[in-house]
């Protein structure tokens, strides 16, 4: 399973913020729906900082619909006004009907032409109660009618975001092809079809989510012992990666986030 707590950096600074189950009907094209949802004084900015999941997410806002790549690096976003987000983070069977080229993604996004889904969601978000609820149902509804039957080859597809960043994911793509019952060439192929980024990024990805949540949420482990239990070789390796992709320091951010 995927924990959704991880990869958010300062969980204090977000608005109101939810994630919903998709219905058993879209379970095999989204991993969860996320709404955030604010409404700030003028002049107020809320800076939001994220590592964001290794996938792709479709996401619907006021102002269109996007496609959006994974990243390889930490995401920032500046909210101000009033506004709201619906996103889906989306399972390999949904991307497959989406996108040809999920690499040409990576760390950007792309507008789609999709107004039956954007003026379903946005008149599913203005209404007075169950917002939340009705615009992911609309939102599921879409893209089950969009995918169609899901077939063998996806559902196979569908099992390796939990092995390679699920709870207990593989530290080696060698471990997660094994586990995929897999070649290793196999498995570069599916990530590259489905994610668009390496194996081993993605799996470095999980570990970074990881690194980042245990270092907030456990103020009194040393950074040697967080090191050592996500593989790292050492503290170095550890704060190498923090600084590579998020500019600061292990211990920067514990200050930071405490």
């Amino acid at each position: 399973m995927f924990d959704p707590s991880r990869g958010v950096l300062f969980p204090s600074r977000l608005p109101a913020f939810h994630r919903l189950a998709p219905p058993r009907a879209a379970e095999d094209l989204v991993q969860w729906f996320w709404i955030p949802e604010w409404n700030l004084e003028p002049g107020v900015v809320s800076p939001q900082t994220v590592v964001s999941y290794p996938a792709l997410n479709l996401v619907v806002e006021p102002y269109g619909v996007t496609l959006t790549g994974a990243t390889t690096r930490v995401g920032e976003r500046k909210l101000q006004g009033s506004g709201w987000a619906v996103g889906a983070l989306l399972r390999p069977a949904a991307v497959g009907v989406l996108s040809t080229n999920p690499t040409a993604l990576v760390d950007t996004e792309q507008t789609l032409n999709a107004p039956a889904l954007y003026e379903k969601v946005v008149t599913a978000m203005g209404t007075a109660s169950n917002r939340r609820e009705r615009a992911v149902e609309v939102f599921a509804q879409w893209l089950i009618d969009r995918a169609g039957e899901v077939s063998a080859v996806a559902r196979h597809a569908n099992m390796m975001p939990e092995v390679l960043i699920g709870e207990g994911g593989a530290n080696t793509p060698a471990e997660a092809a094994t586990r995929l019952a897999v070649s290793l060439r196999t498995l570069q192929r599916m990530t590259h079809r489905y994610i668009g980024l390496p194996p081993a990024a993605i799996i470095r990805r999980r570990r970074l989510q990881e690194a980042a949540q245990l270092v907030r949420e456990h103020p009194d482990s040393s950074l040697a012992t967080i090191a050592a239990e996500l593989g790292y070789t050492d503290h170095a390796h550890l704060t190498g990666d923090f600084r590579g992709v998020l500019g600061f320091t292990p211990s920067g951010y514990r200050a930071e986030s405490s």
